[in-house]
């Protein structure tokens, strides 16, 4: 998506909203110079949602590394989106931004009526994380575990359901028991790999991530953040190979593992 890379001045009749504008993101003062193509904004409202997806993740790792100049164009990405989805969804008659606005706020206030009224205060985040799961069955969930999307990474959905369960006492006591778990299904998983059936394999591997994921809430541990900073250790050492092979002049592919070994040891040792 070249939105967010072009450097060209906003199109006639849009003017970008003043620093001093306050809450309200975006005023768009000449719609039909947005929404001349409405036939073809129509037809890009689901495509946007793969460009939505990549500048969350954009966002993310800016948060991680601490970029805040980055940080602060990534969420006027985010920002874009929203904008321009709510503009869609004005034309065809369904909300336009004033709603969104308008029912974040709503939500807010309902879900936290200690804040916004004279509530009891919840003793703890786990009764308050409680009491959220119960005003969102009032709202017309038929299920405690619903709300988790379809389209969340499968460690992060893993967790998520895991801790929607747990709200209401579907949980293990103890973390040592969780662990017998995960030994449990690893020891299902060698029993099935010797049987070569792929979609036994496959779901017997899914046990033991999802038994992975379940130990790693019971100590405090994301899942998702643990292992994408794996990956991102594998991917630093990795092209340490590659930079050196490529100073001494050597073609990665024809290099054996035992040399490749060799660097990956020093690669180990750098910070």
């Amino acid at each position: 998506m070249a939105l967010k890379d072009s450097a060209s001045p906003p199109p006639s009749g849009v003017s970008l909203i003043p620093a001093d504008a306050g809450v309200t993101p975006f005023i768009v003062s000449n719609k039909a110079s947005v929404l001349a193509a409405s036939l073809i904004c129509k037809a890009i409202k689901l495509s946007l949602c793969s460009a939505l997806l990549e500048e969350t993740y954009e966002t993310i790792e800016c948060i991680e590394n601490n970029e805040m100049n980055e940080l602060s164009k990534e969420l006027g990405d985010i920002l874009l989106h929203v904008v321009f989805q709510s503009v869609i969804a004005e034309e065809q008659n369904e909300f336009t931004l004033d709603d969104v606005i308008q029912k974040i706020c709503e939500k807010l206030i309902h879900r936290h009526p200690h804040v916004f009224s004279n509530a009891e205060k919840p003793k703890n985040k786990n009764e308050q994380k409680f009491l959220w799961e119960k005003m969102k069955l009032a709202e017309g969930r038929t299920s405690v575990i619903d709300g988790v999307p379809k389209t969340l990474p499968a460690l992060q959905q893993a967790q998520r359901v895991q801790e929607k369960a747990s709200k209401v006492g579907f949980d293990w006591n103890d973390k040592n028991d969780v662990w017998k778990k995960v030994e449990e299904e690893l020891t299902e998983f060698s029993d099935v790999v010797e049987t070569h059936n792929h979609q036994k394999i496959e779901d017997e591997f899914g046990d033991i991530l999802f038994a992975l994921v379940n130990y790693a809430r019971f100590i405090n541990i994301n899942p998702e953040i643990a292992l994408r900073r794996t990956t991102q250790k594998f991917s630093e050492r990795f092209r340490f190979i590659e930079n050196s092979l490529q100073e001494q002049g050597k073609d990665i592919y024809k290099t054996s593992l035992d040399e490749m070994n060799v660097l990956w040891e020093k690669a180990k040792k750098k910070k």
